[in-house]
């Protein structure tokens, strides 16, 4: 029975669904097997930073919902690691050793994937890093931070964002529309709640997140009107290697250092993927455009670190 139709016919039938059970049936990634949910088969996917983290889970997820996957990172055996499980899932995806930094391998790469699968519907712009070159070490002072190590972290967060959105809405602009709002294309950068405020000791990674969140904005009133969708996410507290390692560079224990939003609770990569697929879905986010959408469960709603359970 198809979804729609489960939803005509009242609410979910979970009489019919077997031993699926009523989470499973309204949240997708809950069950990674279900051949219930393909909202994006026929679409061509592309992931940056994929190897690892928020983009891996995010590749993955979009695989699971029928979705053609070509992602990019520079760590090869990672990259290649992720397609077999993708591909081990019966999913379909191509990893392409890219680094984000260097124009001609990201044009590259746009090009290898319009070659393997055809021009691409959605893109997730995730490659990232918080520290770049000499700072890999841990948070420094602005006056301590060597400026090779600012230009790493600006070319790989911020223009690296504007050289895949350079190369991915030419390709979205020739497609057919679908959905119900003509929607050609679907554009979601990373931002991070480093854009929506200042943190001490890594004052390069909150700039070039602002600058994440200027090309969002931008891109959404040169090309909504085009039927591209333009919009960000702010992550604050993602189990990710790269919080880990953030969090351990200043002598501390990721696992006993919760975030600090309404629950105390660090966020997981599926929750992020999930809703990386809300926002690329056809109809449903279709009057959201042009924003920085605060994912962080709480931290930018109230005091930056509420009081901490008892």
């Amino acid at each position: 029975m198809k979804r729609r139709e489960m939803i005509k016919n009242g609410g979910l039938a979970l009489a019919g669904l077997g031993t699926m059970s009523a989470l499973e049936a309204m949240n997708p990634s809950a069950n990674k097997n279900s051949e219930l949910f393909k909202r994006f088969e026929d679409r061509v996917v592309v992931v940056t930073g994929a190897t690892s983290g928020i983009g891996k889970e995010t590749a993955k997820a979009f695989a699971r919902e029928g979705a053609k996957v070509a992602f990019l990172g520079r760590r090869e055996n990672l990259g290649k690691q992720v397609e077999a499980e993708i591909r081990a899932e019966g999913g379909e995806a191509t990893y392409f050793k890219t680094d984000i930094r260097e124009k001609s391998q990201v044009k590259r790469f746009f090009e290898q994937t319009k070659e393997k699968y055809g021009n691409i519907h959605i893109a997730f712009n995730n490659a990232g890093i918080v520290f770049g070159l000499d700072d890999l070490k841990g948070n420094k002072p602005i006056a301590d931070i060597d400026v090779a190590s600012f230009d790493d972290v600006w070319k790989t967060n911020t223009r690296g964002t504007f050289l895949s959105m350079k190369n991915e809405i030419p390709q979205m602009l020739q497609n057919e529309v679908w959905g119900r709002f003509g929607l050609k294309g679907v554009i979601i950068n990373n931002s991070s709640v480093s854009a929506h405020g200042g943190f001490a000791g890594i004052a390069p990674y909150s700039v070039s997140k602002h600058g994440v969140s200027g090309l969002t904005k931008g891109g959404a009133l040169d090309y909504g009107k085009n039927g591209i969708r333009v919009v960000a996410i702010s992550p604050g507290g993602v189990d990710t290697p790269m919080r880990r390692a953030s969090i351990e560079a200043q002598g501390a224990n990721p696992d006993e250092n919760p975030a600090p939003n309404s629950q105390y609770r660090t966020n997981t990569v599926e929750e992020m993927a999930d809703i990386v697929l809300f926002l690329a879905s056809a109809d449903a986010p279709s009057a959201i455009q042009g924003i920085d959408l605060d994912v962080t469960m709480g931290m930018l709603t109230g005091p930056f670190a509420p009081p901490k359970p008892q």
